[in-house]
């Protein structure tokens, strides 16, 4: 078992260039360490889901209807659920939403209109007032990098907090313990060119204009990276808070 006195976070990553970006601030600022795992290399299964502190899900390019192709999937969905029926600090990005909401018994499905990529705003949804730690995201300056063509229902008893023009639920929240972002709020300009090499095939596909999504990154990234830090610090506040 843990160490209580030592303050510890766990990321599960998909993909070696998608980590916690300014998140990993917000925890080191916190005097919580990080420590990031490979989803494909891990047993997952024996990861105790109750030892850490804060749990964080990333994103990546599978799916959670991909479960039969990697069978992982079904680990991380039984963790997330284990742990979120104890009301624990836990984050979801991505991918990492999907599977929170999997976890809670929301349908996930590929999304009706198609590949959300690029930098976009996000409009606060229904229960946003109830967690002032988003409000940094909804600045007229922020656009968030939207990296996703699944979508998933709102889980049960969970808070809308976000929608873009594409897609309903961009965010959601489960009391103060459980945060499930589609979009990526993490992402740090200079973590950028990894993306555009490791999904190289995926933009391509998707005919993204890798030069446009570029120029927008230097625009946008180091806005983005300020507005999440206060997102993440204030969010992390309430939870650590509510589990102690």
């Amino acid at each position: 078992m843990l160490d209580r006195g030592l303050r510890r976070a766990i990321a599960i990553r998909h993909v070696a260039f998608e980590d916690c970006g300014s998140l990993a601030a917000a925890l080191r600022a916190r005097g919580i360490a990080l420590k990031h795992v490979d989803a494909c290399t891990t047993d997952l299964y024996r990861l105790d889901p109750f030892e850490p502190e804060v749990l964080v899900v990333l994103g990546g390019p599978i799916g959670v209807a991909d479960r039969a192709v990697y069978p992982f999937i079904d680990a991380e969905i039984k963790l997330l659920h284990a742990r979120l029926q104890r009301c624990l600090p836990t984050i979801g990005i991505c991918l990492g939403a999907q599977l929170m909401a999997a976890a809670l018994g929301a349908r996930v499905y590929v999304g009706e209109h198609g590949k959300e990529v690029g930098w976009g705003p996000i409009e606060p949804g229904a229960g946003a007032a109830r967690h002032p730690a988003m409000a940094s995201l909804f600045a007229p300056e922020v656009r968030v990098l939207h990296w996703h063509g699944d979508t998933f229902e709102l889980p049960p008893d969970a808070d809308h907090l976000a929608h873009s023009r594409l897609y309903a639920n961009q965010a959601f929240a489960v009391g103060n313990y459980a945060l499930g972002l589609q979009f990526h709020a993490e992402i740090r300009a200079r973590n950028l060119p990894r993306w555009y090499v490791g999904h190289a095939a995926e933009l391509a596909a998707a005919s993204v204009d890798v030069a446009a999504l570029r120029g927008d990154g230097v625009e946008f990234a180091p806005v983005l990276e300020r507005s999440a830090f206060e997102v993440w610090n204030a969010w992390l506040e309430r939870a650590i808070r509510r589990a102690s």
